[in-house]
């Protein structure tokens, strides 16, 4: 795996340890439920189960990329590149996802979670298409 598709794939490994920061460590500060998730203070009770459980996803989506280039270097190079593979193309669809579900909400203005969705889905796909060629 060329060196680009590693940084890439460690890049989309970086920005889902920071969606699971703020959506289990920090949530309950104004400038992350209200700044970044835009949730007011009233409901944070009720989203906060939601919050914690896509934190720790985005925490277990982002140790296997973080896994892939660890075995990638430790001589389990077809393994290491399968795992950050799978795992980007994961990354990559769920960004996709985001974006769909986001653009179908009908509780908030349209495109608050399109930086979201981008934010997810580029280094992803980045990491993808280097690999690839």
């Amino acid at each position: 795996m060329n060196a680009v598709a590693q940084v890439l794939a460690v890049v989309a490994v970086l920005v889902h340890v920071l969606a699971f920061t703020w959506e289990v460590l920090l949530f309950e500060r104004p400038g992350v439920h209200e700044g970044i998730f835009r949730i007011p203070a009233a409901d944070l009770p009720a989203t906060r189960l939601w919050s914690s459980n896509v934190g720790f996803d985005n925490l277990f989506l982002a140790a296997g990329p973080a896994t892939g280039l660890a075995l990638l270097h430790t001589g389990h190079a077809d393994a290491g590149r399968a795992l950050v593979l799978y795992c980007c193309g994961f990354m990559l669809l769920a960004g996709i996802a985001l974006g769909v579900s986001d653009a179908l909400a009908l509780s908030r203005p349209r495109g608050a979670g399109r930086t979201g969705a981008l934010a997810q889905a580029r280094p992803a796909l980045g990491a993808l298409l280097a690999a690839l060629c």
